[in-house]
């Protein structure tokens, strides 16, 4: 049984495809590899309870980013009563910025389709995320002060309707 956990360097068969990730529904076998890209990721990463409970709500929808049997990437959003609240997405660092991250948000938009809003927080520093979520039609629509615990940076509330 693989470990998602652990990165294995095989060499890959011929014709086997690298570089181009595919996107499928997160499971719980994947949670070893995502706290791992989680903790680099993120001052404050999400325990392996909060990831648990996500997954198990079943109005949520939870995806992953793979090549082979390398998980890269993770998006976790909850549904709540008329908003999808997009709540965390991550990639490995060494495949960030190659578009992997609009993947896996793009994957959920044409899961969760346009019916509701979608909604998220990213730190006000965080450029490069804005800047993606604002290509997919995220929206500024104001600020939460002093919403990340660790250093007590705002939070920019974005919304897509």
């Amino acid at each position: 049984m693989h470990n998602a956990g652990v990165s294995e360097t095989l060499p890959k068969q011929a014709g086997e495809a690298t570089g181009a990730p595919r996107t499928r529904r997160l499971a719980y076998s994947d949670l070893p590899a995502v706290i791992s890209i989680e903790r680099r990721s993120f001052p404050t990463p999400w325990s392996l309870a909060m990831f648990v409970l996500e997954l198990s709500k079943p109005s949520g929808i939870c995806l992953a980013a793979i090549d082979g049997d390398d998980l890269l990437g993770y998006l976790v959003c909850s549904r709540y009563d008329q908003v999808w609240h997009l709540m965390n997405v991550a990639v490995i660092p060494e495949r960030r910025r190659m578009g992997i991250a609009s993947r896996l948000i793009s994957q959920l938009l044409e899961e969760a389709g346009r019916d509701l809003p979608f909604t998220l927080e990213v730190r006000v520093s965080n450029r490069d995320a804005i800047a993606m979520y604002e290509g997919l039609g995220f929206r500024s629509a104001g600020v939460r002060p002093r919403y990340y615990q660790d250093n007590g940076e705002d939070a920019l509330i974005m919304w897509l309707d």
